[in-house]
């Protein structure tokens, strides 16, 4: 059965000025999970190859209020910034995916078993009866699309993105890593992530200083 496509009057698109600059909003209500979401797109990207993209999953506190439980924050902004220098590029970011999927209140249930219990986010989620990730990347595939991308560069650490992405039909040429620090309130999380859901993550052996701000390199597929 083919993947359906948004229909064009469950689309907007405006200009978005932010501190960053000026990117083109793409509100959509997907089709399949009835959600809004949002893609920014800078520069063109329409029968363009190798675009680079990020599929930012939605993180209340870390993306709003600055948690630094987790790294979700520091890869929204990461994001955004690499687009602007590259000059293209589409963050699409995708709502209803609180907490791997499981929603707001029941993650913050999760973390009052990892403060209380020493769970990590795995443990902590399973322990309350739910999946540990039920994410769906159709509506990022739907909205990439409908922008005309024909292939992409990922900014992720997470292998099943890719693979996730590309079932949907969208081809992915390469893996960008989008690493942030390791801090004394991330690492156990971030350990939990390489560990228990095998997302590559080699800052957690090296010391913050020593990433300083340099280009990390692509990992071709």
């Amino acid at each position: 059965m083919r993947d359906q496509g948004i229909d064009e009057k469950d689309i907007a698109e405006a200009d978005l000025r932010t501190r960053r600059g000026v990117f083109r909003a793409v509100a959509f209500r997907d089709p399949v999970d009835g959600q809004e979401h949002m893609a920014l797109v800078r520069g063109e990207v329409r029968g363009r190859e190798n675009v680079l993209v990020r599929m930012h999953s939605e993180c209340m506190t870390g993306d709003i209020f600055g948690a630094t439980r987790c790294e979700c924050g520091d890869q929204l902004g990461a994001g955004l910034d690499a687009i602007v220098r590259e000059g293209a590029g589409v963050l699409v970011y995708l709502r209803g995916h609180e907490g791997r999927g499981i929603g707001l209140v029941a993650k913050v249930r999760t973390h009052i078993l990892q403060d209380d219990q020493g769970l990590d986010t795995v443990d902590s989620a399973t322990a309350i009866g739910l999946p540990v990730d039920v994410r769906d990347y159709g509506p990022a595939a739907r909205i990439l699309r409908h922008l005309g991308v024909g292939s992409v560069r990922l900014m992720s650490n997470n292998p099943v993105k890719l693979s996730a992405l590309e079932s949907y039909g969208v081809p992915v040429a390469a893996r960008v890593p989008l690493l942030v620090p390791v801090s004394d309130d991330n690492v156990r999380y971030l350990t939990a992530k390489r560990d228990r859901l095998g997302h590559d993550l080699p800052q957690i052996d090296v010391p913050a200083a020593a990433l300083g701000d340099a280009p990390v390199s692509e990992v071709r597929g």
